[in-house]
C-alpha cells in the first residue's frame, strides 16, 4: 500500500487534523510520510507525528523534543547527515536509515486507538516488504513494537517488548526494541542518553553480523 498524505480512512483522525488546520494554518496536519531510503538497512517506528513536531513540520521526530535525542544519536551513528533535524527543507538526509510512525497522523492526547493503528498498518505491512534482506527494524515503545509485529502477522506473546531486546523475526529481519525517546522518558531518565547510544550500537553489531554472513 503506497503512503497517501490524502487518506482519511480513520474518521476520528481526519476530523481532529481538520480541526488542527484551522487553529494551525501553517501546521502540515496531514498524515506524514516516512523519510529516508525505502531499502535502508534500519528502518525506524515511532508511535505517531507530535503535535508541535512531525505534525507541524511534517517530517517524523522534527521540530519536537523526541526528535533532539534520536536526530543526536542517528548523526553520532553515521544515519543523518546532521545532528538535528528541524524542517522538512533544512537539506537533512537519512543514510541507510528511514524512519516512519505507527501511525501516520496525530492522534489527539497522542493516544491513536486501536482501530487507527489496525487500519494505519497496512502502510507499515509495505514498508516492511520494501527493507532489504538483514534489515533491522527499530521499535520505539510498545505500540511501535506491537505494530510491527501485526504488520508481519507474528503472535506478541512470541516477541514480548522490552528494552535494548533484540528478536529474530525470520527473512532475515531483525526487531530491537527501545523506549521512545520522548520528552518524559527522558527527563524522567527512564531512557538517558547511554542506554539510547546502546541501542545503536547493538544495531551496529546486529548489522555488521549480517553482512559477514
Amino acid at each position: 500500500m503506497k503512503f497517501s498524505a490524502d487518506c482519511r480512512d480513520c474518521p476520528r483522525l481526519a476530523g481532529f487534523l481538520d480541526e488542527v488546520r484551522v487553529k494551525h494554518p501553517d501546521y502540515h496536519a496531514r498524515p506524514v510520510a516516512p523519510f529516508g531510503a525505502a531499502d535502508a538497512d534500519l528502518l525506524i517506528v515511532g508511535l505517531a507525528p507530535g503535535m508541535h513536531g512531525a505534525n507541524r513540520s511534517g517530517r517524523p521526530f522534527t521540530g519536537d523534543f523526541a526528535g533532539i535525542l534520536l536526530y543526536q544519536t542517528l548523526h553520532k551513528f553515521g544515519y543523518a547527515s546532521a545532528p538535528v533535524s528541524t524542517h522538512r527543507k533544512d537539506g537533512l538526509k537519512m543514510l541507510g536509515c528511514r524512519i516512519t510512525n505507527a501511525v501516520k497522523c496525530l492522534p489527539p492526547q497522542n493516544k491513536p486507538e486501536t482501530s487507527e493503528i489496525k487500519c494505519c498498518n497496512r502502510y507499515l505491512q509495505s514498508e516492511l516488504q520494501q527493507l532489504k534482506k538483514g534489515a533491522v527494524i527499530l521499535a520505539l515503545g510498545g505500540v511501535a513494537h506491537q505494530a510491527v509485529l501485526l504488520a508481519l502477522d507474528m503472535k506478541r506473546a512470541e516477541f514480548p517488548f522490552a528494552h535494548a531486546a533484540s528478536h529474530r523475526l525470520g527473512d532475515g529481519l531483525t526487531l530491537v526494541d527501545s523506549y521512545h525517546c520522548s520528552r518524559y522518558n527522558t527527563q524522567t531518565r527512564r531512557l538517558t542518553t547511554p542506554m539510547f547510544e546502546r541501542v545503536f550500537a547493538d544495531i551496529a553489531a546486529i548489522l555488521a553480523q549480517q553482512r559477514r554472513h
